[in-house]
């Protein structure tokens, strides 16, 4: 089962935390497409020759890609707010599920307790189309276990 792993990863702790939450998915059985291992690097080939604009539409194509082959989005919701790349991402997913993957399990992982709305943690159109968000690694890895065993069999 392939999980596309979506969330902030430009600085070292963001980096550091999607590394050590890949090797807990990946020693689980599960494939993960992490965008800063498995995606667009601009100091390798092909990616080296290209130009800025070129990469743009690389990282682009590719992550939508990616994104409509895994059975599994997952967002990590941490920070101030959610990253604006990845709510672009789980726009793709959801619509990608809505237009006829309905098995794609939609799920947030946010461990941080900081909230940007009055009485919600998220805005109500990065909130509703994840299925479920989870307030730790062991709920989250709960929901992926279930929803493996739901769709394998």
């Amino acid at each position: 089962m392939l999980i596309y792993l979506a969330g902030p990863l430009f600085s070292e702790a963001e980096r550091r935390f999607n590394r050590r939450l890949t090797g807990r998915l990946e020693g689980l059985g599960f494939r993960v497409f992490l965008p800063q291992r498995d995606g667009v690097e601009r100091e390798k080939p092909p990616y080296s020759a290209m130009s800025p604009e070129e990469r743009r539409h690389a990282t682009f194509h590719l992550d939508k890609t990616k994104i409509w082959e895994a059975e599994v989005f997952l967002f990590v919701l941490d920070g101030r707010v959610p990253d604006e790349g990845a709510c672009v991402e789980l726009g793709l997913a959801y619509c990608h599920k809505e237009l006829g993957q309905a098995d794609k399990l939609l799920v947030g992982l946010q461990t941080d307790s900081r909230a940007a709305f009055l009485g919600s943690k998220l805005n109500p159109m990065v909130r509703v189309p994840l299925q479920y968000v989870c307030d730790d690694e062991e709920a989250l890895l709960r929901v992926l276990n279930e929803h493996r065993s739901r769709v394998e069999g």
